[in-house]
């Protein structure tokens, strides 16, 4: 295999300090698995339903007793058989309330997240398919305050948009670089039904030349077709939106922690109103029976805001009212006033139904999010259904009411479920093969069968442009096997991966299925390092992208996915840019044998991988790390090649833990002075704990203006046993 490092004397590692030998840490804890049940169980035997108290001030009741709630299925009263409460308030071992942390100047990468470690999962849905101008940059705002001071450990956040593509679900992250550049995609989108303000102007009306009879009761009239029209377009694009929340909802069904949505919206109308003035139901109030049984069935809470604040229904200056009578106009206000009652039904009836509650005729979102947040605490109460809630026959609607008896105790949960049980749902549910691999791939985390590391560098060759080279091990031992004649071993895999842009949509793909034979004797070093799948993908615009792959193994089933974010930077801002980082592992002995007098400078096969050693990211203790970049755009003077200086730092749990000093990078075989190609080694100390690791390399060019000097680029990796 073609060394990613070539073999010479890497340049700085009497500049890279011996790590464990500057900084003395402790060992990481072992996480302890949680225990909540966060999932509501429909089933034979059970039925499970969240339910949250709140006192007269709107504060968490916390202390409830069995015998102070009740439930009732279809109106009968159910003996409750499980009672306990969950809650979201974290232990402050320091007495003192929390205090917001204040954000670096840059923003690290996060270490991996892991399923044990989720309190939150938290998808603010921004409905930019009705939103109006005016309230997306409300949005906007509220969403930064979110990411920037409510954010906390523990929450898996999205950031999505109902006009996106299917790529808008790889966003569940902990990184916030991830979630301030979904925030930069939310802007007005002028497909939608959203208007600029609350309400559409009034325009001037041409009057008559003759008198218009009073239409009779049920007539069609000019002003009912257009109002008709215009809601059965805001009806197809609130039906859209609902179908984005029901997607997401599937998606976070076997995510952990307290599930939430926080649907910003300028609301949808339950119902509407005929050319003739007749009121009827229609999609949008099935769309909202649909979610909400999924909802409550996945455990997810749906709350409502409305960006639009406190608005004023009467006449503004946007207006034109002439050729309109005082009659017409006062209609025109009512006109308003009722549409705004009736999409803040919807908003409210939406959150109602699955246990939340909505913000409305607010102007401060922040405070609202706020509220939402400190919501999160509930009680778990089971029952023991009757043979009746799950008859094939009716497939009925089980409404359920929870009273609390406790005065002045005020109680929200979900409205009911559909007489189908969760065991039989998934089994109608059961997806091919192909689908299998799709659902994997678009899983807002990570499927497990099959353990896959990616790694995703950017690269700029010059002549061909920007590109993504992805580089994924995947590990043997997960795969399944079958016995060649020869003696040897046979492998059938499938892959999908997929590069979304920043939009939602897919920019580029692979679908392939391979089939590995192995001799007998290079089975077992197969079986026992894995292998690297690598591709590349051209980008031809820059900006913030997700890598997803998903991984089938043919035989068993089993299934594998990983993703990661990644942001491709614009070289034609002329500013200094680095690219992804290349690392290698090697023994100390290893090291130094290839940088001694006289192994200096030649070829060496001692075994190292550094194709693996940058997918996998996992170190022992002891060796040396070897790592390299590419820097791009570096300032030169007459004709001189760059001047530059590095600077290595390291960070554990957001803390940096050791820094070094800065180093000059040598011109010595640099011949492009649009590439400067930068290797360098770390020894990892012996006394480094276990856990996870973020690198910072920074590059400094000390011919560039001040604001423009500086470059960095972060390693995340783990210091295993």
């Amino acid at each position: 295999m073609k060394k990613f490092f070539p073999a010479v004397a890497f340049l700085l590692l009497s500049t890279a300090r011996f790590f464990a030998q500057d900084v003395q840490t402790a060992p990481s804890p072992t996480p302890t698995p949680t225990d909540e049940p966060d999932v509501v169980k429909i089933s034979t035997n059970l039925v499970q339903v969240d339910v949250t108290v709140t006192d007269s001030k709107g504060r968490i009741v916390r202390d409830l007793r069995p015998d102070e709630i009740e439930i009732y299925q279809n109106g009968k009263k159910q003996d409750i058989s499980n009672f306990s409460f969950i809650s979201n308030t974290r232990e402050n071992t320091t007495g003192n309330e929390q205090k917001i942390k204040p954000q670096p100047v840059f923003t690290l990468p996060p270490t991996p997240v892991r399923p044990e470690n989720v309190k939150r999962t938290i998808a603010l849905v921004v409905d930019d398919l009705t939103l109006s101008f005016e309230s997306t940059y409300y949005v906007r705002r509220a969403l930064k305050k979110f990411v920037d001071e409510q954010m906390q450990d523990g929450d898996l956040v999205a950031i999505i948009r109902t006009g996106a593509g299917i790529g808008a679900l790889q966003q569940f992250t902990t990184d916030r670089r991830q979630l301030y550049a979904a925030i930069e995609k939310v802007r007005w989108n002028p497909a939608g039904s959203g208007k600029i303000g609350a309400f559409a102007p009034l325009e001037a009306k041409i009057p008559a030349t003759e008198p218009t009879p009073e239409p009779g009761p049920g007539e069609r009239t000019s002003e009912g077709i257009d109002r008709e029209n215009n809601d059965f377009r805001a009806s197809v694009f609130a039906t859209g939106t609902l179908g984005a929340v029901n997607y997401i909802v599937r998606g976070m069904a076997d995510l952990p922690g307290r599930k939430s949505i926080m649907l910003l919206s300028d609301g949808f109308k339950l119902f509407t109103k005929d050319a003739g003035g007749s009121l009827e139901s229609g999609r949008v109030l099935d769309a909202i029976r649909v979610l909400v049984d999924k909802a409550n069935r996945a455990s997810v809470v749906i709350y409502t805001m409305d960006p639009r604040g406190l608005v004023v229904t009467g006449l503004t200056a946007a207006d034109n009212t002439g050729g309109r009578t005082s009659e017409e106009i006062q209609t025109a206000e009512s006109d308003r006033r009722d549409e705004l009652f009736d999409t803040q039904d919807g908003l409210r009836y939406l959150a109602k139904e699955t246990g939340g509650f909505a913000i409305i005729n607010s102007n401060d979102l922040s405070g609202g999010i706020r509220r939402i947040l400190d919501d999160q605490s509930f009680y778990l109460v089971g029952y023991q259904p009757d043979e009746a809630t799950f008859d094939p026959k009716t497939r009925r609607f089980n409404k359920l009411i929870v009273k609390v008896t406790r005065k002045g105790a005020n109680v929200r949960y979900r409205s009911g479920f559909f007489g189908i049980t969760d065991e039989k749902l998934e089994k109608t549910q059961q997806s091919t093969a192909a689908n299998r691999l799709a659902n994997a791939l678009t899983s807002p985390f990570a499927v497990n069968e099959i353990s896959l590391r990616l790694n995703t560098l950017f690269g700029n060759s010059g002549k061909d442009g920007s590109y993504l080279r992805s580089l994924l091990h995947v590990r043997s031992q997960d795969l399944s096997f079958t016995d060649e004649p020869d003696g040897g071993k046979k492998t059938v895999f499938d892959v999908l991966a997929v590069a979304f842009g920043d939009n939602g949509q897919p920019v580029d793909h692979i679908t392939k299925t391979y089939t590995v034979t192995l001799k007998k004797e290079i089975y077992t070093a197969f079986l026992k390092s894995g292998f690297v799948y690598n591709f590349v993908f051209p980008i031809k615009k820059p900006g913030a992208y997700q890598l997803r792959v998903a991984f089938r193994d043919n035989k068993s089933g089993k299934v594998g996915s990983a993703n990661q974010f990644i942001e491709v930077p614009n070289l034609k801002k002329n500013r200094l840019t680095l690219s992804g980082v290349g690392l290698e592992n090697v023994s100390l002995a290893t090291w130094q044998k290839r940088n001694s007098g006289a192994g200096k400078g030649q070829a060496t096969d001692d075994g190292s991988d550094s194709m693996a050693d940058t997918a996998v990211r996992q170190f022992k203790r002891g060796t040396v790390l070897n790592y390299g970049l590419s820097i791009y755009n570096a300032k030169t003077e007459s004709g001189q090649l760059p001047n530059l200086t590095s600077q290595l730092r390291i960070f554990r749990d957001g803390k940096p833990i050791f820094e070094g000093k800065t180093v000059p990078l040598t011109n010595a075989g640099q011949t492009d002075p649009k590439v400067f190609n930068y290797v360098a080694s770390l020894s990892l100390g012996t006394e480094m704990a276990t856990g996870d690791y973020v690198m910072q390399i920074i590059i400094t060019d000390n011919l560039a203006k001040e604001k423009q000097k500086t470059a960095t680029q972060f390693v995340q990796f783990e210091i295993v046993e």
